[in-house]
């Protein structure tokens, strides 16, 4: 228990530290406007985002902070001040905060997310990436500081359908159990044909579940995979959620219209627009060629034509699922 003790002192005390120390945005670009670190061009987005529209899913690195592991990604000009500057350029005042260090991880690899979080405000949640050894305090710890998730991200771009291990399977039945008595969700990022491989564990889990990317549904095939109809099947029994994010991986066809990925998009969109909800992916950290965050964000307009949908999913479900207070 003392060791419990000293981990959250630890913590408590460097995140309390190092949010008081501002670190300004990238230079060069703050004097551009428009201009956003790890991101494509300047222009505004033509949709115009409705009061307390969320981003439910962006990352941050922050280099004050230690990285755990020796080949952990790590990107530059991806700080809380370098964010505020998309979220200037999308309108939007809102955001989630994920952990992008893969599965498992340790309460401080989550350091930077606590921090961000700290520097946002009561405008920000956050998920996290946690080991199945997390003790109670440290998840209250997180939960204290904004956390409303934990995320699973093992899809693999260069070899989908890559088996996940019963050893992660099982870690996550269990902490969905434990997460579930904080009122948290678990947060899936794996492809579709992971979807059909663990069918059974997502229909018993305890916690709500959340979908990163619209389930990486591959093209052709689009809607037509299985594994769009158990996401469905999911979203129709009420605890399930869809995060219509990052359109660039799963297209074949590419910007600037991803007019193959827009059919997915739709299509959630006009099943069920109360289980959805909308992130950027900034700073997009799987692309060497950063996309256009305005015309992403545009796409919304396509999949949700009308005002009330884009309403519901920028602002009234994020409220829901992550217990921000009601837009005025």
């Amino acid at each position: 228990m003392r060791h419990d003790l000293d981990r959250r002192q630890l913590l408590h005390g460097a995140v309390a530290t190092t949010a008081a120390a501002a670190v300004p945005a990238s230079p060069g670009l703050a004097q551009v406007p428009g201009a956003v670190p790890n991101s494509e061009g300047t222009e505004a987005p033509k949709l115009k985002a409705p009061a307390g529209a969320c981003d439910c899913h962006h990352h941050i690195y922050d280099s004050r902070f230690p990285v755990a592991r020796p080949n952990a990604r790590f990107l530059d000009n991806a700080r809380v001040d370098d964010y505020r500057m998309l979220q200037r350029r999308l309108g939007l005042s809102r955001d989630i905060v994920v952990t992008p260090i893969p599965f498992p991880a340790s309460l401080a690899d989550n350091m930077t997310t606590l921090d961000a979080l700290k520097a946002f405000g009561a405008n920000a949640r956050g998920v996290a990436i946690v080991s199945p050894d997390i003790t109670d305090a440290e998840l209250k710890i997180m939960a204290d500081g904004g956390v409303r998730g934990i995320r699973f991200s093992v899809a693999n771009a260069k070899k989908a359908g890559a088996p996940i291990p019963a050893a992660t399977t099982d870690a996550i039945d269990a902490l969905s159990k434990r997460v579930n008595d904080l009122g948290w969700h678990v947060q899936f990022n794996i492809d579709a044909e992971q979807i059909v491989a663990i069918e059974d564990l997502l229909n018993r889990l305890a916690a709500p579940i959340v979908f990163d990317h619209m389930g990486h549904m591959p093209q052709p095939e689009g809607i037509a995979h299985p594994g769009y109809t158990i996401i469905r099947r999911l979203v129709d029994r009420g605890r399930t959620w869809v995060k219509l994010s990052v359109t660039y991986d799963s297209s074949k066809l590419g910007p600037p219209g991803y007019a193959d990925v827009n059919k997915v998009g739709a299509a959630y969109v006009q099943a069920a627009p109360e289980r959805l909800v909308w992130g950027s992916n900034w700073p997009h950290p799987n692309e060497p060629n950063k996309p256009d965050d305005a015309l992403l964000f545009d796409l919304l307009a396509a999949w949700a034509p009308d005002a009330p949908t884009q309403r519901r999913i920028l602002v009234e479900n994020p409220e829901t699922l992550y217990g921000f207070a009601k837009a005025g």
